[in-house]
This record gives structure tokens, sequence and C-alpha cells, in this order.
């Protein structure tokens, strides 16, 4: 038994010897070398999105539609010939489209609604009109906000950009000094005999926001007030009945012959007046001692804008530094001088030639449009005075 153990003993060591010399004299087969993976071909550098500027397309917009229509914006009111003439200059591809140059604001809000269904060139794109036409018509105006609407003072705008204010100016007295020199100074001085056949509107205070705020600032120097305008009409009925006012929608060629030589208008259009006459006839501006007030107007895109970009590019340009000093070179105060005389970019020589309106009265958009009221459903009936277009 122990001789059949051992050799169980010793077969099971040949075994396990073999095992182990075969396992060391073989040659290792070497795993083969891990292939490195391809350099990484490096991403393109990741080029950033081209900046888009929304001028530029809202420029190539307007441009595509070749045409801007406006209205009632004459020429020698506020310097808009010369911001005409400086848009047409920046966007050459852009013909303007002037229609009548002497309409009031109630004209302006007629031609919209007259022209909802037309894109032709009677349809208005913009309209300038008195602060009390903007609201309630505003659902005859597009919303846009233009990029510097921060800088225009709240009182002053739509806060949903249907309307926003564009510049003012105080009601004053333009003398042909010439046919008429002694000049008045207040508004009761133009009751005076001496002003007999001499003094007239410079609109149809029925329809135009001018005339109607002569009214309003006539009536604060007769005591009345900002909430009632009652005492504007009695004293303009005063006049008409004195034979002092004549119907006749007094324009600066009236002045200028002497058939007119006392226009109640705004301060900045007397003042541009005066420059063209160029001396021939003598001619002053007088704000006058009491009933100072503060009129201003409002910008807005009509609804049915046959070229509605080419409106809101008209607005970017308006309400652009350019714009605004534009405006300024017209004697009119913008909406966004306070910011700019903040920044320092009116200069010194245009600022000087403004004159000091400190003392004038602003009054709300709700004293406006119940003044408004009374006064074009009034005049007729109280003032009796049918202002009529000059021949």
């Amino acid at each position: 038994m122990r001789t059949k153990k051992l050799a169980y003993q010793l077969l099971a060591l040949f075994v396990v010897a073999a095992t182990l010399l075969s396992a060391c004299g073989g040659a290792a087969t070497e795993a083969p070398a891990a292939t490195e993976a391809p350099a990484a071909t490096e991403a393109p550098a990741a080029t950033e999105a081209p900046v888009v500027d929304p001028m530029a397309e809202l420029v190539a917009a307007a441009e595509a539609e070749g045409m801007l229509t406006t209205i009632a914006l004459p020429h020698d009111w506020c310097n808009y010939g010369g911001v005409i003439d400086a848009f047409k200059a920046k966007y050459p591809n852009i013909e303007v489209n002037e229609l009548n140059p002497d309409a009031g604001s109630g004209d302006e809000i007629e031609a919209i609604k007259a022209n909802m269904n037309n894109t032709g060139p009677q349809a208005p794109d913009v309209v300038d009109v008195g602060f009390s036409f903007g609201e309630p018509n505003k659902d005859l105006f597009m919303p846009y906000k233009v990029s510097t609407w921060d800088s225009i003072p709240d009182g002053m705008k739509s806060p949903d950009g249907y309307w926003y204010g564009d510049y003012y100016g105080v009601m004053a007295f333009l003398v042909n000094t010439d046919v008429q020199p002694d000049v008045p100074q207040d508004w009761l001085d133009l009751l005076d005999p001496k002003y007999n056949g001499q003094v007239a509107q410079s609109g149809d205070p029925r329809t135009s926001n001018q005339a109607i705020q002569a009214v309003q600032a006539a009536a604060l120097a007769n005591g009345g007030s900002l909430d009632d305008a009652t005492a504007g009409l009695e004293f303009f009925a005063e006049l008409n009945q004195a034979g002092n006012l004549i119907p006749l929608i007094a324009n600066n060629g009236l002045v200028a012959k002497g058939e007119i030589p006392v226009r109640l208008t705004w301060d900045y259009n007397g003042l541009a007046a005066i420059d063209s006459f160029a001396g021939n006839p003598k001619a002053v501006v007088v704000i006058p001692a009491t009933g100072q007030f503060a009129g201003v107007y409002v910008q807005a895109i009509s609804a049915y804008a046959p070229h509605p970009n080419a409106a809101k590019l008209w607005m970017e340009f308006l309400y652009s530094d350019e714009g605004q000093l534009l405006w300024m070179e017209g004697y009119c105060h913008p909406a966004r001088e306070t910011d700019m005389r903040a920044r320092g970019v009116v200069p010194a020589e245009l600022s000087a030639k403004l004159p000091d309106v400190s003392a004038a009265v602003f009054p709300s958009a709700e004293q406006l449009v119940k003044a408004k009221e009374l006064i074009t459903t009034q005049w007729d009936a109280v003032v009796g005075a049918d202002i009529q277009k000059a021949p």
C-alpha cells in the first residue's frame, strides 16, 4: 500500500514539474502593441454668429418699400424742411411723399380714417398732431418704441408706444412792425381798437390744434384755468365783436404783405418767419406777459400705413440726436432735450437761440382733451367767426 501511495505521489510531482517546465520554457507571445488612437482632428474654431444690426434690417426693409408718406409738415414749421432734406440725404432710396403741408391735426386724423383701405399715395404713413389728438385716437395708430425711448419723458408718451411727444413751444404773437409799430405785449392788448382788422389765428379752432391752444392760452390770461377754457372762448368772442379778429387762417406770406399784421402762433413758427423775412418786413415775436401756454405735439404711425418700415425708420431718425437737433434749429424744444443737454450734445450757439419758456404752463393730457372738446364744439355758438383758409 505504501509503495502504491508513494508511486502516486511521485507521479503527481512529475506532472507538476512538467507543467512548470513547460510554462517556463515556452517563449511568451507578446500581446500586440496597442495602436494609438489617431490624433484627434481639431474641430474648426467655432465661428461667432454674425451680429444682426436691427437698424440695418430696418433700413433694408424701408428701402424695399421705397416711399414714406407724410402729412401736414410745412417746411418752415420746426425746421421740417431741413429735417426732410436730411432724411432724404441719409436714405436716398426712400422717396418722401408730402401731403397737404397746411393741414391741421384734425385733418391728419381724418386722412387716416379716409384711407384705411388705401395703399396709394394719399394714405399717410405718419402724423404729427397736437397732444390732445394722441390718446383719443390711439386705435388709429401702430405702437412702436424707438431705440431712444427711455430718454423721452414719461409724461410725453403713451406707455404702450402708440404716440410720443416730439417737441413743444409757447403761444406767441408774430407782429409785422412795419405795419403795426405799437407791439401788443399781452392778450388784453389785442382788444384795443388800434388792432382793428389786424389779428388772426393760425388755423381753424374747430380742427387745428394750434388754434385750439391759442384759445386755451387766452383763457389762462383772462381768468380761466387749465380745467376750464370758457374764458378763452369769451375772449375771442369779444375780439371778434370788436372787429379785431380777421376770419382767415394766417400764414407768413399774409404777415409779410401786411394783410395780417398780428399772427397768433407758436413762438418757433414766428421766429422762423422772421428768419425768412430777412428784415423785410421788420417783425418781432412776443411771448405774452400772461397766459404763457406750452403746446406739445406728438408723433404716431398710422395703423394702416402702406409703408410701415419706412415709417419706423422716420421715427428713429426724428428721435435720434441728429433729428432732435434739427428741430432745435427750427427754435423748437425737442422731447429729448433734457437728456441731450445732460450728455453735452447740444451746441452752445444752438442753445442760445432758443427763447426762454421756463414760465410756460404745461397742461395734462386730460385737460387738453377736455378743452379741445369744449372749443371745437362751442366755437361757432360762442365766437361766431367762420375761420377760412385764405384765397
